[in-house]
């Protein structure tokens, strides 16, 4: 029996560093692609997949975000948009925490990172696979030559996950998957974020929940993006994506 889905939290606190001063004033979320706030592109794309209300969790220039989430409830009157503060910036898992309170009564949900892109056909085939799979939690994981600069995903060749490796060295991976940044779980995630300690990076940090799920023998399973696919970490990224995204002239 399919399972009932329409609900995403998104995390959207964070400034994205690396992006230097194009990050200075303007969160990485709002950063402009092809004429949207790059976060435009992901609501639009979970909307048209069949979600119905979306949880924007918010830290770093936090009020800008907030009063792009008021336009865009204005402009979608039949989805409901949330934000919520994250009051202390200390991680993915932190930031999912934060948004625990919104999430009572609903049993599944979709969540992830609020700065990937990926081509927007991915997102309807996530979401057919999350209502009707058994799991208890399932990741998107996408092709890469080396996925040092995310995280490496070990699978079984029915897309079960073994191992999951939080930026491994460079050239160290034996595994061309990377986690893609999308997911989708029940309350149990919570029991897992709760119990997470910081990383070495000092933060809490939600792949740390998910490889503590493995280790209990858990169910996490993965599916594939295929096309397109940038966390939209440089400014070389940034300039990739606005191309891909921009509207494509029609031959005469």
């Amino acid at each position: 029996m399919a399972a009932e889905i329409t609900t995403a939290v998104l995390l959207a606190a964070g400034r994205g560093k690396r992006l230097g001063a194009l990050t200075a004033e303007t969160p990485k979320t709002m950063l402009d692609i092809a004429g949207s706030p790059l976060i435009s592109h992901i609501t639009d794309a979970l909307a048209a997949a069949g979600l119905t209300h979306f949880i924007v969790v918010v830290g770093y220039l936090s009020e800008q975000i907030e009063g792009w989430a008021k336009t865009w409830q204005r402009e979608n009157p039949e989805i409901k948009i949330t934000t919520v503060r994250q009051a202390e910036l200390n991680g993915t898992g932190g930031a999912m925490l934060a948004a625990k309170a919104h999430l009572a009564g609903v049993a599944r949900f979709v969540f992830g990172w609020g700065d990937i892109l990926m081509d927007r056909a991915n997102y309807p085939r996530f979401i057919h696979h999350a209502r009707i799979e058994e799991y208890d939690l399932m990741l998107a994981v996408n092709r890469v030559k080396d996925p040092f600069r995310g995280a490496a995903v070990y699978v079984t060749p029915h897309m079960i996950v073994e191992r999951l490796d939080e930026k491994p060295a460079p050239g160290t991976a034996t595994t061309q998957w990377n986690n893609a940044g999308l997911f989708a779980s029940s309350q149990i995630i919570f029991d897992y974020l709760a119990r997470l300690q910081p990383s070495v990076r000092g933060e809490l940090e939600i792949p740390g929940a998910i490889a503590q799920m493995i280790a209990d023998g858990r169910v996490v399973r993965a599916v594939d993006m295929r096309g397109f696919w940038s966390d939209v970490g440089t400014a070389e990224d940034l300039e990739t994506a606005r191309a891909w995204f921009k509207p494509k002239r029609k031959r005469r």
